[in-house]
């Protein structure tokens, strides 16, 4: 097996066992694979004609900008957090805790805007509670009512132990990391390497942890938290479904990836510990970010697997302007995560990049010719939208970006100009999917539908 764009000497990429004779078709055919999927809805019991005709409309406005044709009408899409429970008065505990609640919340939502694509509920507080999870504070645990969750950053992985992730990834997360990131996990670090299951007789002796009990309470905890997450997914996701059947709103994402730098950056080492690293070890950082291509990759063709949406998005962070140099940047944070980009357009997969923050100096990086033309959709967050047209015109599809505080603080009136001129300097020509450029907490209700009813009644 040949070495990819990073020099690492990638796993091979798993195949999309839903699709007969996958292993024939290139990119596009396998994207177009998964286009059909997607457009024929095949989950979906349609209640009405009108609704099927609607969500085929709504994903081809998709598909349209991504392959960066002019779609019939620029689609609009919203990316809310705890705002849809905000909406329906909700509490932010409330929202991430009482999950009929949640559910109603999320059908109000797409009954009174109609986005184009489906909105959920921000996640289930007491699957947190039940791993013991370190992670995250959340409102109604440690923190108050109605702050929103917080992410807990801390040197879960210690500055001499990358040789432990590079060597073994998945061995490392579950009998080091994991017991670090919530109590739960913690009897995952008595089980032996499943690899020593090779032989009948050694299997015996393998099969032993599981006999201890603090393994089979931890896997009794484990198994609670599994059951709750269920219960939150069909409760919710019945909101969901209910959007496709009833209203003709489909979901627009299969799954999420993660930068592989920001793996590191965010939930390893945190800011301060991979800052330290850049200067004192390097070569380790890059080699660890090598080593977790093929564990991104695998994890975002999974996803897409089970789903009919075929976008995977990622949520950057530390390769913000903010964050680092250009030169860090084009060493260590775009060279692997292009080669999971790669990966997954290879295999027929849309990456969708969200660019939280300012993306401003990596404009010209990130228009990289050696992605396919049509792959990749980036949704900007403070990039200038303006220049964000011109540096990926014929390369890649742009989404965003009406900002937040725009959303809470201003007017109807200020909120249609706003979006009309970013549709009149970047959407006459196709490849814009316009929505806000940040997770949405705090609005006016009135504003969302400014922003909604603008880009429809817009005639470009």
């Amino acid at each position: 097996m040949s070495e990819d764009a990073t020099g690492h000497r990638p796993q091979a990429t798993p195949v999309d066992s839903t699709f007969d004779g996958w292993d024939k078709l290139d990119w596009q055919e396998r994207r177009e694979r998964r286009f059909q999927r997607w457009l024929g809805a095949p989950r979906v019991e349609f209640q009405s004609e009108a609704a099927r005709e609607a969500y085929r409309e709504r994903v081809q406005l998709f598909i349209d900008v991504i392959c960066l044709r002019k779609p019939a009408r620029v689609p609009v899409n919203t990316l809310c957090g705890y705002f849809v429970g905000k909406h329906s008065g909700l509490s932010k505990k409330e929202f991430m805790y009482d999950y009929e609640k949640a559910a109603a919340a999320v059908k109000k939502f797409h009954d009174d805007f109609q986005p184009d694509y489906q909105v959920g509920a921000v996640a289930p507080a007491r699957v947190f509670e039940l791993l013991g999870l370190n992670l995250v504070q959340w409102p109604g645990g440690a923190l108050s009512d109605d702050t929103p969750w917080q992410y807990v950053e801390s040197e879960y992985m210690a500055e001499d132990e990358y040789d432990a992730l590079i060597g073994d990834p998945e061995t490392f997360f579950r009998r080091t990391l994991l017991p670090r990131f919530g109590s739960a996990f913690g009897s995952l670090a008595g089980l032996s390497p499943f690899t020593d299951m090779m032989e009948a007789t050694t299997m015996l002796f393998s099969l032993l942890p599981f006999a201890d009990p603090a393994v089979v309470e931890g896997a009794q905890k484990l198994t609670q938290a599994a059951q709750e997450c269920l219960s939150w997914l069909m409760t919710t996701g019945a909101a969901g479904t209910d959007a496709a059947a009833r209203l003709g709103i489909p979901r627009a994402m299969g799954g999420f990836g993660k930068a592989p730098y920001d793996i590191l950056a965010d939930t390893l080492r945190g800011t301060k510990g991979i800052m330290i690293d850049r200067f004192r070890r390097p070569e380790k950082i890059l080699e660890a970010s090598e080593r977790l291509v093929p564990v991104v990759t695998e994890w975002g063709v999974r996803q897409a697997s089970r789903s009919d949406a075929p976008l995977i998005t990622f949520v950057l962070h530390k390769g913000a302007d903010s964050f680092m140099s250009d030169a860090d940047f084009k060493n260590f944070y775009w060279p692997t995560l292009k080669a999971v980009m790669k990966g997954l357009i290879a295999e027929g997969i849309v990456p969708f990049m969200f660019a939280e923050g300012a993306y401003n100096k990596r404009l010209e990086v990130i228009a990289d010719d050696d992605l396919p033309t049509g792959s990749v959709v980036w949704l900007f967050d403070q990039t200038d939208m303006f220049a964000a047209k011109r540096a990926l015109s014929g390369r890649a599809a742009i989404a965003g970006n009406v900002p937040t505080a725009l959303l809470a603080l201003a007017t109807p009136a200020e909120v249609e100009k706003y979006v009309t001129g970013l549709l009149e300097g970047c959407a006459k020509d196709g490849g814009v999917l316009l929505q806000n450029g940040a997770v949405l907490d705090d609005a006016k209700a009135e504003n969302l539908t400014a922003m909604i009813q603008t880009v429809r009644n817009w005639k470009g």
